[in-house]
């Protein structure tokens, strides 16, 4: 599956459950609080496929699910350019310390795996918006 498609299926997962939540009558608060993984893993496990094996996707104390992917994360399904005969498909567009590029055959993706920049709270509350996808359009190279 390309990163297009997998936004776009995410996307609705999320509005799903904000509009649950907006319906509810969760303020902003509430509903980033509702996205603890604690909390999804146990009220929302087919959000995300670690939460079966409650395993986290980064390793940190208090990890937010409702930026699951990151909107520094830049990404094209055709490829981005060719680097030394490789295709680059993604990148961080802040050039996180903690992210890197990872080679795969004859391909290069950026590696997030030990950065958790979008998981802290305070990060959420800074992009937050109802509409996941709104909050994502900026990943497209």
């Amino acid at each position: 599956m390309g990163y297009n498609n997998w936004v776009q299926e995410h996307a609705l997962k999320h509005k799903k459950i904000v509009e649950k939540l907006v319906n509810a009558g969760l303020d902003k608060a509430a509903i980033i609080e509702y996205f603890d993984f604690e909390n999804m893993k146990e009220k929302e496990i087919d959000f995300c496929p670690l939460y079966a094996d409650n395993k986290k996707c980064h390793d940190m104390e208090s990890l937010n699910c409702y930026l699951c992917s990151c909107p520094n994360f830049r990404f094209k399904d055709e490829g981005i350019q060719k680097v030394e005969e490789k295709m680059q498909y993604s990148y961080c567009s802040i050039d996180s310390k903690d992210g890197k590029q990872g080679v795969y055959a004859e391909s290069i993706h950026q590696d997030c795996s030990g950065c958790s920049v979008p998981h802290h709270r305070s990060y959420v509350e800074k992009h937050f918006d109802l509409d996941w996808a709104k909050i994502m359009q900026v990943c497209k190279a």
